[in-house]
């Protein structure tokens, strides 16, 4: 579960992080690097596509203002996984999240933190 989110800072249980994140039911992974700052590609979530069991759902969180862009291969690459994905700024996104986790799924959360 996600405590909070503000500009430039998440919480996760309990712990703060002020690098992009990935979020798993077990772990988090910080400082998470993309290809190019502000589109995600399919090489960006190698995590999350090697991760066994693979998410049922994937939140991503485009930035508070939501200029991240999510390529459309991504959208293919997780379709073909039958991963169900939700894209949103982070300021929404985080409460998806935690919606998504109080319900039982399984779910993975990638987080632009900025912008």
């Amino acid at each position: 579960m996600i405590d909070s989110y503000d500009f430039g800072l998440i919480v996760v249980k309990g712990k703060r992080y002020t690098s992009d994140v990935i979020v798993f039911p077990e772990k988090v992974i910080d400082k998470w690097w993309r290809k190019e700052g502000h589109k995600i590609y399919v090489d960006d979530l190698k995590e999350v596509f090697s991760h066994a069991p693979l998410p049922e759902v994937l939140v991503v969180g485009t930035g508070h203002y939501g200029l991240v862009k999510v390529m459309p291969e991504v959208e293919k690459a997780l379709e073909t996984h039958k991963v169900k994905s939700i894209i949103q700024p982070t300021k929404e996104a985080y409460k998806t999240f935690n919606e998504l986790c109080r319900a039982g799924k399984r779910v993975v959360g990638v987080f632009h933190l900025t912008c």
